[in-house]
């Protein structure tokens, strides 16, 4: 039996009678006031769950009396009852932020109704969320035992992100848990799915999806055409955190396609964000343009060639579109290129790398506050979709809502929450990502790695004859034996990539056109 507190406000209240013994008969605990003036000094003395203003009072009208309310206890939700449908006073009514409105008279339906929907809406919809989950739930589970190909491991992720943003919004913990678990098993399955089926979608082999290197023939080049096409490539961007911002940017275009691809490895901007832009794997870029490939090995940026490299790209494609490439690493550079998007409107295809996202992943390793702030993965998605509203990302987005332009939307790989290590053991030229190593002395438990093959069949550039890659898989994150407990506890809890996981390898495609006005 609920003991939610009701107010009921009006001037004739007298007549409601019947209705507030029916409310009693159903457990509600019911205040009633004649007045607005009343009423307010009621709010001050008593916590109430609810409130049920009429709009036609004497003195404090029901309008002057909701602004006073909201002024005070903006939370509480109002339910305005008028006898009028007049338009003028439902918008001021909606303007003051009502919660529910109805038109006299009333009936007892009506208003249960109105109670179920305001404060017993979150309750219904967490109960609908964990039922629904709970039937996903085994079938994903049987999902998971039998063997899957690259197609159906993107429909068990895009399962697992819609349950996680569901269960978000439900806020029930004891069932987000139980998906925090699915998603850990889905992610050990996936590692060794990927580990044994590498090498077979680099080499042609097998049916393969489409993958960084193949990204630009498969996807973008065909969409060159009348039209300028803009290509926005946020680094580090993850499906889910798509998911979180796609209400806000579909307030400006629609979604006309909603795809995932497969990042390569080492799932890092170095060889992933290169691939993608070249159209060739990274032992490939080093071997055809050794000029715009820089080892790790050596010093300067890692990623400073990628408008040549897409150039050449579009060259060996026979496409001599007219081509801009913009790099955005900070809120100057973006509003410079808000102020510069009118120009780009003569191109046929425009490139922007968006650096926030990776910026934030990094930031919340190193800052405390960022810590705090994106302590989990809600949070996560939260501090991005936060980030986005205030940005000039979203000028970007509006103004382009504005032309007749396609827009894609992607990233070059994602990031994984770490909490396991593994430890790990190489010489002064062993890579220092916590996702991936690189090196010729590594030693390690052959069973606590992922190692898809030597350097030549994972077209990865081997720096000298015993150079190896291994990755880490799943939730784990490599750490070195000195200073042990001080390394795993610095990097636990954090976001990285390099590794393989669902939320590193499957990549967020997007492809959108505006709402012309």
């Amino acid at each position: 039996m609920t003991t939610d507190r009701i107010l009921w406000v009006d001037d004739e209240i007298e007549l409601l009678k019947p209705h507030i013994i029916f409310l009693e008969s159903k457990g509600y605990a019911v205040d009633v006031s004649a007045s607005g003036s009343e009423a307010l000094e009621m709010i001050e003395g008593q916590t109430y769950d609810i409130i049920f203003l009429d709009e036609n009072m004497p003195g404090l009208s029901g309008i002057e009396t909701l602004e006073r309310i909201k002024a005070r206890q903006a939370h509480i939700p109002v339910v305005m009852i008028t006898k009028s449908e007049e338009e003028q006073i439902m918008e001021d009514a909606i303007g003051s932020k009502i919660a529910d409105y109805l038109i006299k008279p009333v009936n007892p339906n009506q208003i249960l109704l109105a109670l179920k929907k305001n404060l017993e809406n979150k309750k219904l919809v967490r109960q609908k969320t964990t039922s629904a989950y709970q039937q996903e739930f085994r079938q994903i589970g049987m999902n998971l035992s039998m063997d899957m190909d690259f197609k159906e491991w993107v429909d068990i992720y895009r399962k697992l992100v819609f349950w996680e943003l569901e269960l978000d919004r439900s806020r029930d913990e004891s069932m987000s848990e139980v998906l925090r678990m699915q998603k850990e098993e889905a992610n050990q399955v996936f590692s060794r799915y990927v580990q044994e089926e590498y090498r077979g979608w680099l080499s042609g082999g097998s049916e393969h999806p489409v993958q960084s290197h193949t990204l630009m023939r498969e996807k973008v080049f065909p969409h060159l055409g009348e039209r300028p096409l803009f290509l926005l490539v946020i680094d580090n961007l993850r499906y889910d955190q798509w998911k979180a911002l796609q209400p806000l940017i579909e307030e400006d275009f629609r979604v006309i396609q909603d795809e995932i691809y497969y990042s390569i490895l080492p799932t890092t901007t170095q060889f992933a964000r290169n691939a993608l832009f070249a159209g060739l794997l990274p032992a490939e870029i080093q071997k055809k343009y050794p000029q715009y490939w820089v080892n790790e090995d050596e010093e300067g940026g890692k990623n400073q060639f990628e408008s040549e490299l897409l150039g050449e790209n579009l060259r060996r494609y026979g496409l001599k579109d007219r081509y801009t490439y913009h790099k955005i690493l900070n809120l100057t550079a973006g509003r410079k290129l808000v102020e510069n998007l009118s120009n780009l409107m003569q191109s046929d295809f425009n490139v922007i790398v968006y650096n926030f996202v990776d910026m934030l992943s990094h930031a919340r390793t190193e800052m405390e506050v960022i810590r705090e702030l994106a302590g989990d993965e809600s949070a996560y998605r939260s501090l991005t979709l936060s980030w986005y509203e205030h940005s000039p990302l979203r000028d970007i987005f509006q103004f382009l809502a504005s032309r007749d332009v396609d827009l894609i939307i992607t990233s070059d790989h994602g990031s994984v929450k770490v909490k396991d290590p593994v430890k790990v053991v190489g010489d002064k030229q062993t890579t220092t990502n916590l996702r991936y190593k690189s090196g010729r002395s590594l030693s390690y438990k052959e069973k606590e790695v992922a190692e898809p093959g030597r350097p030549e069949e994972l077209f990865l550039p081997r720096l000298n004859v015993s150079s190896r890659y291994i990755f880490a898989r799943a939730t784990d994150f490599f750490a070195y034996p000195n200073n042990y407990n001080h390394y795993v506890n610095y990097y636990r809890n954090t976001f990285q990539h390099g590794g393989i996981s669902l939320e590193e390898v499957l990549v967020p495609l997007i492809f959108l056109k505006p709402r012309m006005k």
